[in-house]
């Protein structure tokens, strides 16, 4: 049982340094250092970095948390530690 613990717990930290750095790469990243870079792209007439600044980084934050609930009740199954 404590080696199914332990798979438990290294999936679920794995799965966490996913989520930040996908957070760090989207707020940081994107949205204070690469803002000139992207804005020289644009979408539907924005600036991409200003996007990424502004609206961006929420709908990622907000899909983010979405896939950090679907992945976890998905590892909660395997490990059978999921609520009924």
């Amino acid at each position: 049982m404590s080696s199914n613990k332990q798979a438990y717990w290294k999936a679920n930290l794995r799965l966490v340094a996913g989520c930040l750095v996908v957070w760090f790469v989207v707020s940081y990243l994107f949205g204070i250092l690469l803002v000139d870079v992207l804005n020289t792209i644009q979408i539907g007439g924005y600036k991409l970095g200003f996007w990424f600044a502004q609206q961006g980084s929420i709908y990622v934050f907000v899909g983010l948390i979405f896939f950090y609930a679907s992945r976890m009740n998905k590892l909660d199954r395997k490990h059978d530690v999921h609520e009924d």
